[in-house]
């Protein structure tokens, strides 16, 4: 169990649902805050932004991914694109303080040192990027800060994410299966990693759903992750590179509803019958009943026996024990059978 925000975050706990608003504001801070109020209307447990500096994160040439260039055009370099979604240090101070006002956890990715260290006394955990699992430095500098840390394991080896995890050896980590494709086929979301993970390294393990829809969501709930990443928006509709694959308020709130019910339809792994169940039983099996009109002295067979509801009589368990008993009296069809009226 890892807490994260004053909540308990592992097995048998709620879900924890992160909104991932990412650069989703486009670098206007106004539309951060708005983004950290739909995300609370919306049922979140947190509210994720990314900080980065775009001089520090790619040269002045590196190229767009395929999806960047889809969404925001390829006559620009991604650090050009990157800078526009830039928010200054200070906007981050006040849209978690914003966040805390309104009752939903701030959590931030960090992509360098010096934006780890702007952070921290900021987040109640870090999410580390999946392409950071490969930086030792990094996340060392991110051990050391004595967080927890929720790792994306998007194009990693297990080989990768064991050196990763003994880089970080001491804090306490959530790997999240990741697929790093933006949106991602449902066909490669291999949710079924969440149990080899936890499996072989006996830790807490959620998911980082950059699928479309909530389908690949919600299996993953129902198969045991602990934590939910999504990617939301305001607006689908606008130009930044990630509205494209997130959902917008109204279809956070819904995944956020399935999860619940999800979640409570789990339920426990005791089996036996619920309080509407035991309501439910006598009116919905079968008890030992008169098939036909019998009369005294009649020494039953199976033709003079009926199995009808409501199921408050002998039940059909004892079906051998009234064919060759004798009736007492007369019954009539559609009597419930009972040890008053027959003689063994």
């Amino acid at each position: 169990m890892i807490e994260i925000g004053g909540r308990s975050v592992g097995p048998g706990m709620p879900c924890y649902v992160i909104a991932e608003a990412g650069v989703n504001h486009d670098g206007d801070v106004d539309r951060a805050l708005a983004l950290v109020h739909a995300a609370k209307d919306a049922g979140a447990d947190a509210v994720k932004f990314q900080l980065f500096r775009a001089d520090d994160l790619a040269t002045a040439t590196a190229p767009k991914a395929r999806y960047q260039t889809e969404t925001t055009g390829a006559g620009e370099p991604q650090a050009e694109m990157l800078r526009a979604l830039e928010l200054p240090d200070e906007a981050y101070v006040r849209v978690a303080e914003e966040a805390r006002a309104a009752g939903i956890d701030f959590l931030c990715t960090p992509y360098s040192e010096r934006d780890a260290d702007v952070l921290a006394p900021l987040v109640p955990a870090f999410k580390v990027a999946s392409a950071f699992i490969v930086e030792p430095l990094f996340l060392a500098h991110l051990a050391a800060l004595g967080k927890p840390i929720l790792l994306s394991t998007g194009m990693a080896t297990i080989a990768e994410i064991h050196d990763a995890l003994a880089i970080v050896r001491g804090a306490d980590v959530i790997l999240l299966q990741c697929t790093s494709e933006y949106p991602a086929p449902a066909a490669d979301a291999n949710l079924r990693v969440m149990e080899a993970l936890e499996r072989e390294f006996g830790v807490v393990v959620g998911f980082s759903d950059h699928t479309e829809g909530d389908a690949a969501s919600i299996a993953a709930v129902a198969l045991g992750a602990c934590v939910l990443e999504k990617h939301f928006t305001l607006d689908r509709t606008l130009p930044g590179p990630d509205h494209r694959a997130s959902l917008e308020p109204a279809e956070l709130a819904a995944l956020v509803r399935q999860v619940r019910e999800v979640e409570a339809a789990l339920g426990s792994a005791e089996k036996k019958p619920t309080a509407a169940e035991v309501e439910n039983r006598g009116r919905m099996r079968r008890s030992l009943v008169a098939a036909v009109d019998i009369p005294a002295g009649t020494r039953l067979t199976a033709a003079h026996v009926a199995l009808k509801r409501p199921g408050d009589g002998m039940p059909p368990r004892m079906f051998d024990d009234v064919v060759g008993a004798s009736a007492r009296a007369d019954i009539p069809r559609d009597t419930q059978l009972s040890s008053d009226l027959l003689e063994p």
